[in-house]
């Protein structure tokens, strides 16, 4: 079965950093997208990052550009967000999500494949 498993979140304090990680099982996932999204209580989900196939493009949120940086190990099948200067308003559940279709996509709805999620917190 595809599965998708995000770790690396929990309790910051701002200014800190933190480094996602999102592993997937089952199938191959080198020629895929990958993207982070996050969601925040009584919000709607929001687009963060996402990357290519082969890590060469990669594109942001304004609100994390300059420090949030996605980067994938497709030996290892998984995808990375690296996460520093966080600030309170970064809380969060982060979500990892892939897409069969190589190329970039700020658009939830393009995703086949979803991480159950983990909490990023962070504290002023």
């Amino acid at each position: 079965q595809v599965r998708l498993v995000e770790s690396g979140g929990g309790l910051v304090q701002a200014g800190g950093s933190l480094r996602l990680s999102c592993a997937a099982s089952g199938r191959t996932f080198s020629s895929y997208a990958w993207g982070w999204f996050r969601q925040a209580p009584g919000k709607e989900r929001q687009f963060v990052a996402t990357i290519n196939w082969s890590g060469g493009s990669t594109d942001y949120a304004d609100s994390v550009k300059g420090r949030f940086t996605i980067s994938r190990d497709n030996a290892k099948n998984t995808v990375y967000l690296q996460m520093n200067s966080l600030k309170p308003e970064d809380t969060a559940v982060y979500y990892c999500a892939a897409r069969p279709a190589g190329y970039t996509s700020t658009y939830e709805e393009t995703y086949a494949y979803w991480g159950q999620g983990t909490q990023v917190t962070v504290s002023s």
